[in-house]
This record gives C-alpha cells, structure tokens and sequence, in this order.
C-alpha cells in the first residue's frame, strides 16, 4: 500500500509534467527559444527549463508571470480537458490555482470562480493573509481587471501610486500597468477579481 506522501506526490508529479509539457507547447507555437520566453517573462532560463521538463514547483506568482509572457491565462495550467459545460461553479468546485505552488507564510489563496477560460473574463476568489506582498514581480499583461474587498484591507499598487481598499471598496484599471498588492495590516483579505484574458 503506497504512504499518504506518496499518494500525494503521484498527482502532483503529474500535473507539474503537465504544466510543463503546456508551457514549452505554448512556447514552440510562438517560435521563441528559451532565451527568448525567459526574456519576456522576467524568469531565468534555468527556471524556465526546470518548469517545461516538470522538473520545479512554481509559484504561483511564477506561472503568472508565464502566462502573462505566453498570453494566456494563468488558469489555463491548471485546468485539463474536463472542464464543465455548467454555467455554475458551486463553493465546493472551486478550481484552487495553487494547486502546483508550495505553500509558505504571506502568499495568497487564488480560486477560479468562472467555470473555464473559454468567455471573454475571468475571475477569482483571493485570499490575502497579513504580510501578502507581490511587490518583488510586478504584474502587466493585455486586458483589463476590476476588484471588489469582501472583507479586511489591501493596497493596490498601479505605476506605482497606492490605492488602499477596504471592505466594500472596487477598483478598476488596465492590466497593461504595472501592478501589484500588498496586504500590510493585520487582517486576512477576501477579494473577487475579475480581469479580461490576455489578449496580445
């Protein structure tokens, strides 16, 4: 009988050759060398190459990144070809987006509430703990993003002026500036996102 760390280690693996085999594919389409996806991604090659052999465990701030270069969205590594054709996406079927990401003190929880990346939006379900802070990579990409704070208080960052949100509060901006989050407060943050796919 396999060990539980051994169970959990099967499906991992093979999401993470998955993500992998997706990744290079994508980059093949384009015609891009390592060098070139590396360039645009703003990750070294090294990493770049580790994650298309299935080799890393990316964060999820990593495989945004990758998604952002290829011009997909960052569900798109996580979700196969059973995607559900119900308009309805129930609490308990949340896809988790971190599903290949290691989890450590400060980084966030992303559930996709739209049932696949077929429509012209996406959305999430974003839990922030205090300490969140994406500042380090910076996200821009095509489309356009809206956010609403369910509850606790987050910063957000455009071109780097800061907008503090709190419970109630929305925001909306372009995607193609430079943004990024901060939780500095003590309370989680529980946010929906909404952002376009990228679209370059």
């Amino acid at each position: 009988m396999l060990s539980s760390d051994t169970q959990t280690a099967a499906p991992v693996s093979a999401l993470l050759t998955s993500v992998g085999h997706l990744v290079l594919s994508l980059r093949k389409e384009k015609g891009w060398t390592l060098a070139q996806l590396s360039e645009r991604s703003g990750l070294s090659q090294a990493i770049v190459s580790q994650i298309e052999r299935g080799l890393a465990n990316p964060s999820f701030t990593t495989l945004a990144q990758l998604a952002h270069a290829l011009g997909v969205p960052v569900g798109k590594f996580f979700i196969g070809q059973d995607e559900t054709k119900s308009p309805v996406v129930r609490k308990a079927d949340r896809r988790n987006l971190k599903g290949v990401a290691r989890k450590s003190i400060g980084e966030a929880a992303y559930e996709l509430l739209t049932p696949d990346l077929n429509g012209a939006l996406e959305a999430h379900w974003i839990v922030s703990p205090p300490g969140h802070d994406t500042s380090e990579t910076p996200f821009r990409h095509g489309g356009e993003e809206f956010g609403v704070i369910l509850s606790g208080k987050k910063d957000i960052y455009l071109d780097g002026q800061c907008y503090t949100l709190e419970e109630g509060d929305s925001i909306t901006y372009s995607s193609e500036i430079p943004h990024w989050y901060i939780n500095r407060y003590e309370e989680v943050c529980v946010a929906i996102w909404v952002n376009t796919p990228p679209t370059w």
